[in-house]
């Protein structure tokens, strides 16, 4: 299911992805508790081993970081794509930067409570230097 960026609900993932990167940007986990479901899982196997948190194991790992833009770090972050696979459920490819790894993130959203959540983010990161 295919949506314009003039769509209502395309728009509304925008706005949810923008405050995703603000958030890890500032390493500030009150935008990224807006944006994450509580129950979503946070994942990635890029060493080789399977790391996979769930939020309360994920935000105090943000919070004792220091942010990339207290680094002064360029902000690079942009959304590649969104799809829609019925009205309530989203996924979006989106890559950002923090210190020396560029992520390339999947996430899921679904619809809940009246607003677009993340419920999954699976990710994969290269170093900067070794690209």
């Amino acid at each position: 299911m295919s949506a314009s960026p003039k769509d209502p609900q395309f728009a509304a993932i925008v706005h949810v992805l923008q405050r995703y990167f603000d958030g890890l940007y500032r390493s500030d986990t009150d935008i990224l508790r807006q944006v994450f479901h509580p129950k979503a899982l946070y994942a990635t196997a890029t060493d080789g081993t399977l790391l996979e948190l769930d939020m309360n194991r994920y935000f105090p790992i943000v919070e004792k970081r220091p942010s990339p833009e207290s680094r002064d770090e360029a902000r690079i972050d942009r959304i590649l794509s969104i799809e829609f696979a019925g009205p309530v459920t989203a996924f979006a490819k989106v890559q950002c930067a923090i210190g020396e790894k560029a992520f390339t993130d999947f996430l899921s959203l679904v619809f809940l409570d009246g607003r677009w959540q993340i419920i999954a983010k699976v990710f994969h990161y290269d170093i900067a230097s070794a690209q």
